[in-house]
């Protein structure tokens, strides 16, 4: 008999017993729900952060949020931003450090019309190029000093600069000679738009030469003091990796796991399979571990800016392995 109410107390007392709480972190996207971010959706659809015992939370970006800014006012903690934005804050004083690497190519390119006579990068001068801004416009700054082109105004040496919305319009409504896109998005936006492949010319920035790193994870360099978040950080990125190689061979069930999580109904199943097929080409390679030989190659492309650099000496401490070493291994 004490036996039997032995046991019935300890069941009673697991049954009462609180559950370790998971721990909770917030994931700021770079852009709004697309298949740019489907490893994140993956991760959280299919339970890989549950099991590593975390409650993420991903919050969606927009053309009026800077996740620097979000991250930078305690929104928080980990980023998905592209490394010449980050490098620039750090410059300024916003210490982000690079924790892992998902993107592996970047998807950036100019698209222009075939018509206005432009077949080479050297035909770009004189022209009037579209560009993003916010942050996104440094490795396109990189790319016209490289090759000695002023960005000053239309001259035999040099172009001007249109700041660019987030949409193909200045292009389409021939604002531009050219406009920004990306591989797995505004690229497609254009062709969606009625106009033949036949019709373009574009300039992927990886063929010529200056491509700097994308969709990278980045936190707080202060918050790496702390051996809780990193172990936090460490289960977040496995669990992420998870997401984005799952997402790699599942490419049509990733694209309607971020269509379920789209809250804005937006975005559309076709454009949506066709963004993650080529986002799949951008994480291929990569297991989430940071590629020296890409980070240096961002870092000499953003110094090369002439009179006007992106960043005007190397990075100290804007990565770590700590994070991968651990996660990954």
């Amino acid at each position: 008999m004490k036996n039997l109410l032995a046991g019935a107390v300890t069941a009673l007392g697991l049954m009462t017993a609180p559950a370790w709480a998971a721990d909770e972190v917030k994931l700021q996207l770079k852009w709004v729900t697309q298949a740019q971010f489907a490893g994140y959706y993956v991760a959280l659809d299919k339970g890989f952060y549950e099991e590593e015992n975390l409650d993420v939370t991903i919050l969606p970006g927009g053309p009026d949020i800077a996740p620097t800014q979000v991250i930078a006012g305690g929104g928080a903690d980990v980023t998905v931003e592209w490394m010449p934005a980050a490098l620039a804050a750090r410059e300024k004083g916003l210490a982000l450090v690079n924790i892992a690497q998902p993107f592996k190519s970047s998807g950036m390119m100019l698209t222009c019309w075939k018509d206005a006579g432009i077949a080479t990068p050297d035909d770009l001068k004189n022209r009037t190029l579209g560009v993003w801004f916010f942050g996104n416009e440094f490795p396109f700054m990189s790319w016209m000093s490289s090759m000695g082109i002023s960005t000053d105004g239309k001259s035999e040496n040099g172009v001007e600069v249109l700041k660019q919305g987030f949409n193909v319009d200045p292009l389409l409504q021939r604002q531009a000679d050219c406009i920004s896109t990306m591989t797995y998005n505004e690229y497609w936006q254009v062709i969606d738009a009625g106009v033949s492949p036949d019709d373009l010319v574009t300039f992927k920035y990886e063929d010529q030469g200056v491509a700097t790193l994308e969709d990278g994870l980045y936190v707080l360099e202060e918050r790496l003091e702390d051996p809780a978040f990193v172990e936090k950080m460490q289960r977040f990125v496995r669990a992420s990796m998870k997401g984005w190689k799952y997402a790699e061979e599942n490419p049509d069930e990733a694209a309607m796991i971020v269509l379920d999580n789209d809250q804005t109904g937006a975005q559309t199943e076709k454009h949506q399979k066709r963004m993650m097929g080529e986002v799949a080409k951008l994480t291929a390679g990569s297991n989430g571990a940071l590629d020296i030989a890409d980070y240096e190659r961002t870092v000499a492309t953003l110094l090369a800016g002439g009179s006007d650099p992106v960043i005007t000496a190397t990075p100290e401490g804007a990565w770590t392995s700590v994070i991968t070493d651990a996660a990954l291994n």
